[in-house]
């Protein structure tokens, strides 16, 4: 699969009493294997930023760096955020290997501790969604992703609509969030525009190879100048 390069893996849930950190839950996952994505960029985010002049761009939930390298390549000056060390480091090497260590500073953020410094003409939130968010967590941090946004810049927010049409029981009770649910939780005011709200359907397959439906969610916001 190469749509969840951030921490949205399909796997949500509400956390609980007995959840682990953040930083450990990610650990865990990234250390049982040595890559978990392809390394290519999010479909929807090249949907969205092939056209957009290249600026500073903050990548959040960065992962193992395939939209941090991609906008790299095409000229922006990437700041990528993970709370994994590990995929923090795998991202590190992928950059190099593909010639952009120069264009981009990655750093390491618990979100709902930290919040990189600055303001950027992108901020990328793909599949910001994780099975250890703390409740109102994810907003919280959509909330610091737009008050990180420069003006005339643009906040966009992909996520999954449901689970697939593969899977017959879904792992665990999660309210997908709409676009409006969205954006009712970021409380803009009347300095942004809302530029795109879309649904998108596209092909999935499970591990097992049964084939089906994904549907995701994009938002565009755009901060007046």
């Amino acid at each position: 699969m190469t749509e969840t390069h951030a921490h949205g893996h399909g796997t949500h849930a509400s956390a609980t009493t007995d959840t682990p950190p953040a930083a450990e839950f990610w650990e865990t996952f990234y250390s049982e294997r040595d890559q978990i994505w392809s390394g290519k960029p999010n479909d929807l985010l090249v949907r969205e930023a092939t056209d957009l002049p290249p600026g500073t761009v903050l990548d959040l939930g960065c992962a193992e760096g395939g939209d941090a390298v991609w906008l790299a390549e095409r000229g922006w000056r990437v700041t990528g955020v993970d709370v994994s060390t590990t995929a923090l480091e795998r991202a590190k090497k992928l950059a190099a290997e593909r010639g952009v260590s120069g264009a981009i500073t990655f750093e390491r953020h618990d979100l709902g501790e930290t919040f990189p410094a600055g303001r950027f003409d992108l901020v990328n939130a793909q599949y910001f969604h994780s099975p250890v968010e703390q409740a109102g967590e994810r907003q919280r941090a959509l909330r610091k992703a737009a008050d990180a946004v420069a003006p005339g810049g643009v906040l966009l927010v992909v996520g999954h609509f449901g689970w697939p049409t593969w899977m017959a029981e879904p792992r665990h009770d999660y309210d997908f969030p709409t676009t409006g649910q969205v954006l009712a939780g970021l409380e803009l005011d009347d300095r942004w525009v809302v530029e795109l709200e879309d649904i998108v359907e596209r092909p999935s397959t499970s591990p097992e190879g049964v084939e089906g439906i994904r549907t995701d969610n994009v938002l565009r916001v755009r901060l007046g100048a």
